[in-house]
């Protein structure tokens, strides 16, 4: 049997207005190269400038995950040519990251599982290169964007301690979560604000060594670094069957052909990092690391453990409520409307995730507002209309952005809980249905099924089930 050992490496574009170095925007989707300076191109006679907002979000992102933070370091200039590289270096952290020896909990099939964080650094981002045809692998010419050029980023490395592609999605996906809790960054890997590189070898299970690594990039969603690690377990795998030798490569994946293709080898470059002789000294001292510290939430895995302690929820219901921060900010506001986390719980996952997800919105842009998701349960509970109506309102909230009860009384959906009026349609009902009215007589109790159906089918679902199965039976045993 063979394992895999996984360790990754997060880029995380932080959310500062600015660069890290320079004042020229980071806005997101502007025109290609119009974003630029002297700064960030690196002219001669200009001098960096460090971003303070880009600091602080970076010491709390690393408390956030447990880091201890580096009190006294600063910046180095890793040396190499590379098209979207303006400088020929990259400021980044090598030396004296901001923060080291973190760790990040995740739930595994086998239980919680804790991930060690080697270490988290600041650095500026590299340009975009932009590859012409389907994949970069057979471009035939790339263009170049510096607009991100400079922009703050923190890297975040694990210990090779995922042993699976699940344990990496769950890692990233937990990962994603506390640092928008913390607000840094907004995290979207299809913007690139989130980016992964994967580092994978196999070896014998039960083994302590570690195999030739290799690098895999390019991934731009976590259901590609899922199939780009299966599949690089799965080929490692098979030479390592075969006595073959893993090559020590940067890969990317190939998303149509789903695959990883070789880039090129992966050897010990040598960088030339110095000190960055322009930037001083980096100090976080105890007084500002403490400032920073009091800005931290209640984290995810705090209120997911509220959640089942308070209201009674299931992990799985806890979970899905708290990994995002504007979704567990809605739940919130609606159980404090109307105290029924359960069943509030069951509404938001059921039908409002259901309608965001189609139109691939979060909760902070829902037309549905808490209160009125609040007011729609209550009116459930209340007998006003059914739980099958209840699904027809919210769609026409969510499209119409009106409150539940403005839709009821605008659509005629009210439920029908009058007695005499029930009880003139169960007549009916038992007049126009004679063979199921003398089976149910006969004691034939599945027949009340289907009556209970036609007199629902009668009111267009408007009539109150329990009611009008009460009256039903009263009229057939008079």
């Amino acid at each position: 049997m063979v394992e895999a050992v996984i360790g990754l490496e997060v880029h995380v574009e932080l959310k500062t207005r600015s660069k890290l170095f320079c004042s020229c925007s980071t806005k997101f989707g502007s025109e290609a190269n119009s974003q630029v300076c002297p700064v960030c191109l690196g002219l001669p006679g200009t001098v960096p400038a460090l971003n303070k907002q880009a600091v602080e979000h970076a010491v709390l992102a690393c408390l956030s995950l447990q880091c201890e933070i580096t009190e006294q370091g600063g910046f180095d200039r890793k040396n190499y040519y590379y098209p979207d590289m303006p400088k020929s270096y990259q400021i980044s952290q090598v030396f004296s990251p901001i923060g080291k020896e973190g760790e990040l909990t995740i739930d595994t099939a086998h239980g919680e599982k804790m991930i060690r964080i080697r270490q988290i650094h600041l650095e500026e981002d590299a340009g975009k290169l932009v590859h012409e045809g389907d994949n970069i692998a057979s471009a035939p010419d790339s263009l170049v964007d510096l607009n991100r050029s400079g922009a703050p980023l923190i890297e975040i490395v694990s210990y090779p301690d995922i042993r699976n592609s699940d344990e990496a999605v769950a890692y990233l996906e937990n990962l994603r979560s506390i640092l928008r809790y913390v607000n840094v960054s907004d995290c979207r890997m299809e913007e690139g604000s989130f980016r992964c590189d994967g580092n994978i070898s196999v070896r014998e299970e039960g083994s302590s060594t570690y195999n030739p690594k290799v690098e895999i990039k390019n991934m731009n969603s976590l259901k590609a670094l899922q199939k780009a690690l299966d599949y690089e377990i799965d080929r490692q795998t098979d030479l390592l069957n075969n006595n073959e030798r893993v090559m020590q490569e940067t890969r990317t994946w190939d998303d149509q052909k789903e695959m990883t293709v070789h880039m090129r080898s992966k050897e010990a470059p040598d960088y030339r990092v110095f000190p960055d002789p322009e930037l001083g000294l980096l100090k976080v001292d105890e007084s500002w690391k403490s400032r920073i510290s009091k800005r931290i939430p209640e984290l995810p895995a705090e209120k997911k453990r509220r959640y089942k302690e308070q209201w009674s929820l299931s992990d799985y219901d806890a979970y899905i409520l708290s990994r995002d921060k504007n979704l567990a900010a809605f739940y919130e506001q609606a159980v404090e409307h109307y105290h029924q986390p359960k069943k509030i719980s069951n509404w938001i996952q059921a039908e409002l995730l259901r309608l965001l997800n189609a139109e691939r919105k979060e909760a902070d842009d829902s037309p549905v507002l808490p209160e009125q998701l609040a007011n729609l349960v209550a009116l459930i509970d209340q007998g006003e209309i059914s739980g099958k109506m209840g699904k027809e309102v919210i769609e026409i909230m969510y499209e119409e952005r009106k409150d539940p009860r403005k839709v009821i009384e605008e659509r005629g959906l009210s439920q029908i809980s009058d007695d005499s009026a029930l009880e003139e349609i169960a007549e009916q009902i038992v007049e126009q249905n004679p063979k199921p009215v003398q089976d149910y007589r006969d004691g034939k109790k599945k027949a009340m099924g289907f009556l209970v159906g036609q007199m629902m089918k009668a009111t267009k679902g408007q009539a109150n089930p329990k009611k009008a199965n009460e009256i039903l039976r009263e009229v057939l045993e008079e």
